[in-house]
């Protein structure tokens, strides 16, 4: 169900982003009153006139004086999150404006502070580490009111490559470049299928479908997959067969709070109870005991700022793959996040991060859903294939994937992310047969891999040209796995536990029953047993 619930809010957006477009029109008011609404007003944000039940009618300042916007029939207008929405999930219709907040003093025609500190709204001066660090130190609080990437006082620099050398670093100004300054056509065409949230019973047979045996990239090894696990429903003899099989498992969180606020806000601790506890969990539950666990993808794609990287650096784990590039040709490469992102932070309301990070960006390049590029007009990109809500027909879905791979495969042959909900796919079976119908073509080529995004990490970190690609080792490990699964007969562990009062749920493992669900403050299901 939450993945349809995603589709569906992804869908919607879709479909106001073009509401918000054709709605906006020239507001007939007094030209004096309009300019004291406007003072001090940001030209993109939307305010109400009047609070009223409605809750559909809002402005925003232009150079023409005042545009009006009217959400459809149905809908209301969120002060908070600047978009309509429907009626019942907006709780500000008495707010006329976003809270004012305090900025600090960071470009004045003279200096307010000596060397090393910085002002604050009100003037004073406070050590420049302190700003931005996720503690308010200014009274006034305005030390923590300016942290966007393009203003944080303590961001990343700018990308220098002669600090930033391969294999533990890698920018380039625009992101574009290829590693090991090689040739577009040395460079294998590497793409990412990746799947979110459980793996069960539901999914489990459209996996078997895509990776089925024989199924093979070019140097014979079977093609693989990267699968972001959240932990309610999974069935985790599956999850460890998987693995065995060489797909990498990778965290995508316990609980997989339907609040993007809990993703975008939340604290250092919160985000390594999530993602080191799905980690611990999956690790225990599945027998997986190689620490090939490295990734993370937040859900709904709602990136948690530099409290999120600050846990995937205590907690050692390689690569996020959360961030969204906007539509771009030619694509961009994966990058490190010890210099700044070398695009815009996408998305309405995300929190990039803006600190130096020694963590890999896995970086979600946006595709292009438009029918056929020669003749349609732009459209925006979509980052997941399942929001990509124009895609009706298999046919449609086919040359969709055709235009996307030519978009990377003809250009710097960027690695292509094809990422997926599986339910997307399981209540289609045209775009079934249509993906699996491309990949076998792609794979009729020498120079295309289906890898996982730690295999991708491992080409970067060692660019080896494609004549020589069908011996690179990293790539030739668990090949093509034969054999019996490790287990034939799972615990169906009928489980509770404290923190999920009246919920009896089923934990199908290989290993021992645990005394309780694994939740947040018990990933181990053994703490709760004990606890007086």
């Amino acid at each position: 169900m939450k993945s349809v619930k995603y589709h569906v809010a992804l869908v919607l957006a879709t479909v106001l982003a073009y509401v918000n477009c054709v709605s906006i029109v020239k507001r007939q008011a007094d030209e004096n009153n309009d300019a004291e609404l406007c003072k001090g007003r940001p030209p993109s944000e939307y305010f109400r006139l009047t609070a009223d039940e409605d809750c559909r009618d809002v402005v925003r300042c232009s150079v023409q004086g005042l545009l009006a916007l009217r959400c459809p029939s149905g809908l209301a207008f969120d002060i908070d999150k600047q978009t309509c929405d429907w009626k019942s999930n907006v709780k500000n219709c008495q707010q006329l404006e976003k809270p004012r907040l305090v900025a600090p003093l960071l470009a004045t025609d003279e200096p307010i502070c000596e060397t090393g500190k910085l002002a604050c709204g009100s003037g004073d001066c406070i050590n420049k580490e302190l700003f931005c660090n996720g503690e308010p130190d200014c009274a006034d609080g305005s030390d923590e009111n300016a942290c966007t990437v393009e203003k944080d006082p303590n961001r990343a620099p700018a990308c220098d490559q002669s600090q930033c050398v391969l294999p533990d670093c890698f920018c380039s100004p625009d992101g574009t470049q290829i590693p090991g300054k090689l040739e577009p056509s040395q460079v294998p065409q590497m793409i990412m299928i990746t799947f979110d949230d459980a793996i069960n019973n539901n999914n489990i047979d459209i996996y078997e479908k895509i990776f089925k045996d024989g199924r093979n990239n070019p140097n014979g090894c079977a093609i693989k997959g990267t699968f972001f696990i959240s932990h309610k429903y999974t069935n985790y003899s599956a999850v460890q067969e998987m693995h065995r099989k060489g797909h990498e498992i990778a965290a995508h969180s316990i609980t997989h709070n339907a609040k993007e606020k809990y993703w975008s806000e939340a604290s250092t601790e919160t985000w390594a109870k999530e993602m080191a506890g799905v980690r611990l969990i999956i690790e225990r539950f599945s027998n997986i005991t190689d620490n090939s666990i490295v990734g993370v993808r937040a859900p709904y794609l709602r990136v948690g700022g530099n409290n999120q990287f600050f846990m995937m650096e205590e907690q050692a784990f390689l690569y996020d793959s959360t961030i969204t590039a906007p539509l771009s040709n030619p694509p961009l490469w994966p990058y490190t996040l010890y210099f700044r992102m070398p695009h815009k932070c996408h998305g309405n309301g995300q929190n990039c991060p803006t600190r130096s990070h020694a963590v890999w960006e896995m970086v979600m390049n946006e595709l292009d859903r438009r029918d056929d590029p020669n003749f349609d007009e732009e459209l925006s990109g979509c980052s997941m294939v399942d929001s990509c809500a124009n895609l009706i027909t298999g046919d449609q879905f086919y040359n969709f994937l055709n235009h996307n791979f030519d978009r990377h495969y003809k250009t710097n042959r960027a690695p292509l992310g094809v990422f997926f909900h599986a339910s997307w796919l399981k209540l289609n079976p045209e775009y079934q047969d249509a993906f699996i119908q491309w990949i076998d073509e792609v794979l009729d080529r020498n120079d295309v891999y289906f890898v996982t995004m730690t295999q991708v990490l491992q080409w970067m970190q060692q660019p080896t040209q494609l004549n020589n690609i069908r011996d690179f080792a990293p790539w030739k490990e668990k090949c093509e796995v034969k054999g019996q699964p490790h287990c034939n007969i799972q615990n169906a562990c009928a489980l509770s536990t404290r923190e999920l009062p009246g919920e009896t749920i089923r934990l199908h493992t290989c290993a021992e029953c645990p005394q309780n669900y694994p939740w947040l403050e018990d990933p181990t299901g053994d703490y709760f047993a004990f606890k007086k």
